[in-house]
């Protein structure tokens, strides 16, 4: 009888732990969800404008960190020049890249009135994902964004997002190449300094 028990005991754990993880586990679309209600559901309540714009945009960073892996979108957007590059230089790159799209996008996500978003679905291949959704504005008209993303570990980060069809590492990637083909690197890193503010 003692016997059974532990093989039993082992086996209901292991199921136990087994289906507390795939709860954890959030599917992209979840994550996408969560992270985008997070930043404007709390930047637009009154507690919220209550706060230093300082305190409001570095909350807002803060939940747009939890779903961008910025070092990605930063590779991606350099392409193979950034596998090249010293550490020390990608180090200053992927800081510079976050404070340009944190810049970039601080004012929009500060002005969103409430908007409605659909989500219109996800595409899972392997450790790969997207997922579209349709902004509506105020003037009704529709803004399609996708979002993709890669399993990192046990979450799923975001490392593009088109902007009705639109790729933002696209965009960058082009403006980045054509930037170091005129001149260099670090003048590149000089014009990301000035427009991040940093």
């Amino acid at each position: 009888m003692m016997t059974l028990r532990k093989p039993l005991l082992l086996a209901t754990t292991l199921t136990l732990l087994t289906s507390v993880g795939l709860a954890w586990a959030a599917s992209p679309t979840e994550t996408v969800q969560t992270a985008i209600q997070r930043v404007f559901t709390e930047n637009g309540t009154a507690q919220a404008k209550a706060v230093s714009t300082d305190d409001r945009r570095a909350h807002i960073r803060e939940a747009a960190e939890s779903l961008f892996d910025f070092r990605e979108m930063a590779r991606r957007s350099l392409g193979e020049r950034f596998d090249a590059l010293s550490s020390a230089d990608q180090k200053e790159f992927v800081r510079l890249f976050t404070n340009l799209i944190a810049v970039s996008y601080l004012n929009k996500i500060e002005a969103y009135a409430g908007e409605p978003i659909r989500y219109l679905g996800e595409r899972v291949d392997g450790v790969d994902a997207s997922v579209s959704s349709r902004l509506v504005t105020a003037k009704g008209s529709q803004v399609d964004v996708a979002y993709r993303l890669y399993r990192a570990q046990d979450r799923w980060a975001v490392y593009d997002v088109s902007v009705d069809g639109v790729s933002l590492v696209d965009n960058y990637k082009m403006q980045f190449s054509r930037l170091i083909q005129r001149s260099s690197f670090n003048d590149l890193l000089k014009a990301l300094r000035q427009k991040a503010g940093s």
